[in-house]
């Protein structure tokens, strides 16, 4: 993902290309931009695989606690997985990971890892970019809190004694639900996307990268670790409309974002009712609601502004900047 003086990418270019991966021949480098438009587009490529991991975990909680499921069934599921829309480095390692035995005590090493995830930073470095640009990612941003949230394990299990709120098996047929599943994950994995190539667009007009998106989701196909089958139809959203602001409004992606986001919404509201935490599942059906709703309730939080603050707000039925007096003397 390089960036810089596109002439100095030129004279290295050759090289590159030779050593890239490759998806039916074509490299998968090409440069992307003067200044640091290759450094931005990675830093939101890792947080992007950040909420991909995120939404992977939760699927595993909810098939581990929720359906009982032992690691020779969880490394099936994904190997399954992996073979349709799911199709992806991180689904592939996965399954691996649920094989793999301990040399130590023979048993799955997963089990064996403390459930504590550490992180470098780019993550929290995504979010804090797309605050500053107003960009909302909340996806995102929910993954790099989860990590934070799993490093307070003493806590965790202090609060765990004192609510004494034992997570309950789903109560669902399996095979269903393990379907349900499936497709919540691909409507999240989509909203995840959604959410980072929104991001690189702001950030394109915003610091004049002039970042070709479709060429971002090209290169991202190999040799990266959010590579997935999925970025071949955000690479043609993008080639049919090269300043498409948000991937949900793309015709073919926004119609399979409306066939899996029911089994989304029935998957968070089976993990509420069980007690299993799913907040990346929940969040991005949250960010789809709200992204797709006419009318939201900030008027409400306007009026509050200009109540405590005079921070004034914009009206319906009139053009201009206006303040009430809430209170009367």
């Amino acid at each position: 993902m390089p960036g810089g003086p596109e002439e100095a990418y030129e004279r290295v270019r050759p090289i590159f290309e030779s050593v890239a991966a490759k998806v039916n021949g074509d490299p998968c480098v090409t440069w992307l931009g003067p200044g640091s438009a290759g450094h931005f587009v990675k830093m939101v490529h890792n947080g992007i695989e950040y909420a991909v991991m995120q939404l992977i975990a939760e699927t595993y909680d909810l098939m581990k606690r929720g359906l009982g499921f032992n690691d020779d069934e969880l490394h099936d599921i994904y190997c399954s997985w992996n073979n349709g829309e799911l199709n992806g480095y991180l689904m592939e390692i996965t399954s691996h990971i649920f094989s793999k035995a301990d040399e130590k005590t023979g048993k799955r090493i997963v089990d064996e890892i403390l459930d504590i995830a550490k992180q470098k930073g780019t993550g929290m470095w995504t979010s804090q970019s797309a605050m500053e640009l107003q960009v909302p990612i909340p996806t995102i941003d929910l993954a790099v809190a989860m990590r934070d949230l799993s490093v307070f394990a003493k806590e965790r299990e202090q609060a765990g004694a004192i609510y004494q709120r034992s997570q309950r098996r789903l109560t669902v047929d399996p095979d269903t639900f393990l379907s349900q599943l499936y497709s919540a994950l691909f409507g999240a994995m989509i909203i995840i996307y959604a959410q980072g190539m929104a991001l690189l667009a702001a950030a394109s007009d915003k610091y004049k990268y002039d970042l070709d998106l479709g060429a971002v989701a090209r290169i991202w196909r190999g040799g990266c670790i959010i590579r997935a089958t999925l970025l071949e139809d955000i690479r043609a959203a993008f080639q049919v409309r090269r300043d498409l602001p948000n991937l949900l409004l793309d015709p073919s992606l926004s119609r399979k974002v409306m066939e899996h986001q029911e089994y989304l919404r029935q998957v968070v509201c089976r993990a509420a009712e069980s007690g299993l935490p799913v907040p990346g599942l929940m969040v991005s059906l949250s960010y789809l609601d709200a992204y797709c709703s006419e009318w939201l309730p900030a008027n409400l939080i306007q009026a509050q502004r200009d109540y405590f603050g005079a921070h004034t707000y914009e009206r319906i039925d009139a053009k201009g900047t206006f303040h009430t007096e809430w209170e009367e003397e």
